[in-house]
């Protein structure tokens, strides 16, 4: 049954499944709660599954009119959803934008983060600004070739043409043709009608047009020592598995998994193969800790 938290000024729709540690599922661009629909009753086999739609996604108010689109106030909300609950700390399951997300928030809150599994989070704001200039490029060439042509193919062919048509308006357009960049054609032009549906409700121009995404600081990244499982989908755009790279060789309690017949929704794409990936690890890092796998949380 769904539920409503009141955090923020806001009220956030989040459905809550079985017993045990915590865990939350935080969802990318283009989702809401819908996206983790495999996993949340999967999960909540062994644990307290918490699995909310973020400030602005359906079904919540609609973000308004000139308002700022902020991963600070997503990491905020995150805290106090945590807090509301009585879920710290948590094991935290983020996808994509959801997944930078979540990296962010355990930086900024190591005590209330368990473990970590991220889902293709897009920290290119580890080698450039969110929107970066020319001479962020060149240096970037410079040190990390292949780095900086993913970043440059990405922003030519997805970020740059979404964003023009969302000043002009057009946040679904914006929004699918985002998509069909991540996703690759293929994978994009097998979306189900349902999941269609979710991509034009969850779609805001703001997204595109906010302040985007905070710079992250390497040292920091190597700080981390929670436990990371890091995910991707060998059919995903290339910047994704640049990025991934990155972020493995940061990380010093990181494990990586790639899905061979996913892309960048590898969760949706493979949702078996995900699910036991997770539980797996998820297990291996509750005994690790001395936790109770079927402890009350």
């Amino acid at each position: 049954m769904m539920e409503n938290v009141n955090i923020n000024g806001a009220s956030l729709a989040y459905m809550e499944r079985g017993r045990g540690e915590p865990v939350i599922l935080v969802h990318g661009s283009a989702s809401d709660y819908r996206t983790w629909q495999d996993q949340q009753d999967e999960l909540a086999g062994g644990y307290r599954v918490i699995n909310y739609s973020r400030r602005y996604h359906w079904p919540n108010q609609k973000i308004q009119e000139g308002a700022d689109y902020s991963m600070e106030e997503h990491a905020d909300d995150l805290k106090a959803v945590m807090e509301e609950t009585g879920a710290a700390p948590a094991h935290l399951v983020g996808h994509s934008y959801g997944a930078f997300l979540c990296l962010l928030f355990a930086i900024e809150h190591p005590d209330l983060v368990r473990t970590l599994v991220l889902g293709e989070p897009p920290t290119y704001t580890l080698y450039v600004s969110s929107t970066p200039k020319l001479p962020e490029i060149l240096n970037l060439l410079v040190r990390k070739p292949r780095t900086a042509f993913a970043i440059m193919n990405f922003g030519i062919k997805g970020m740059a043409p979404a964003r023009e048509l969302a000043k002009r308006g057009n946040a679904i357009g914006a929004m699918r043709l985002f998509g069909e960049t991540i996703l690759g054609p293929q994978f994009f032009s097998q979306l189900s009608k349902r999941r269609l549906e979710q991509v034009d409700a969850n779609a805001t121009r703001a997204e595109f047009l906010g302040s985007g995404f905070p710079p992250l600081q390497t040292a920091r990244v190597r700080e981390l020592q929670i436990p990371t499982l890091l995910i991707t989908g060998k059919h995903s755009h290339p910047l994704f598995h640049r990025l991934a790279d990155g972020l493995e060789g940061l990380l010093p309690r990181v494990e990586r998994i790639q899905f061979e017949n996913a892309s960048h929704i590898m969760h949706e794409d493979e949702a078996e193969s995900f699910n036991r990936a997770v539980v797996s690890f998820l297990k291996r890092h509750s005994e690790l800790t001395g936790s109770s796998h079927s402890s009350s949380g």
